[in-house]
């Protein structure tokens, strides 16, 4: 009853509240699904049902299903393990596509291949993000999120590259689940699930076809 009660509060108090990406104002996306109010889906599903609402006419991968949990959906999704209607239940790394993708989006899930899996292979997120960059077209482009303080491989991986490749950062600053586009040294070393709960800090990077994801030794 608690829980319900929160999320019409928030849904009826809180609508109108807002957070900024990128010179942009969004509204807090209140979902009863994992009750968003109380961590980072507030802030990821606001801005990728934008990324997506503005892509709508091109091709769309998803990995992870996500946005279906909120929104009605028309895209791909890869998931290797949830089993759903539409949802493709593959791994990553060995998904093709004869047709390659205008768009590919990830939500708070590539930090979770091979990391959260057994055997553990700590890198193969680097697998993942070049095989994506393979499935786009030619001025396609892949937005994901990634929590920080979660995987220490990804973490060191956002560190290296963060002055080269297009990362921004937000940060959780308030028990009200409020948050804030900040720079690097804002979230450098955060915790996950402290001092609140799940992401204290996302990152978004956005990757080109042609990015060079590795870095220089």
């Amino acid at each position: 009853m608690r829980t319900f009660l929160a999320y019409w509060y928030y849904k009826i108090f809180k609508s109108s509240q807002t957070f900024r990406w990128n010179g942009k104002q969004y509204c807090y996306f209140y979902h009863w699904y994992n009750f968003t109010w109380r961590n980072e889906r507030a802030i990821e599903v606001a801005l990728f049902l934008e990324v997506v609402k503005n892509n709508r006419k091109r091709r769309i991968l998803e990995v992870g299903n996500v946005l279906s949990h909120y929104a009605p959906i028309s895209h791909d999704v890869v998931d290797k393990y949830e089993k759903a209607d539409g949802v493709i239940n593959e791994d990553i790394v060995g998904y093709k596509q004869k047709k390659p993708y205008d768009l590919i989006i990830g939500i708070s899930t590539i930090e979770h291949v091979g990391f959260d899996e057994a055997p553990r292979e700590p890198m193969k997120f680097v697998r993942v993000f070049i095989h994506l960059q393979n499935l786009l077209t030619s001025s396609g482009k892949l937005v994901i999120s990634l929590p920080l303080g979660y995987n220490p491989y990804i973490d060191a991986f956002l560190a290296k590259n963060k002055s080269r490749l297009k990362i921004d950062f937000l940060k959780r600053i308030s028990k009200e689940n409020i948050w804030t586009q900040v720079d690097w040294n804002s979230v450098k070393g955060i915790l996950y699930n402290y001092p609140f709960p799940n992401a204290n800090g996302i990152a978004i990077m956005v990757v080109r076809k042609r990015t060079n994801l590795l870095s220089p030794p």
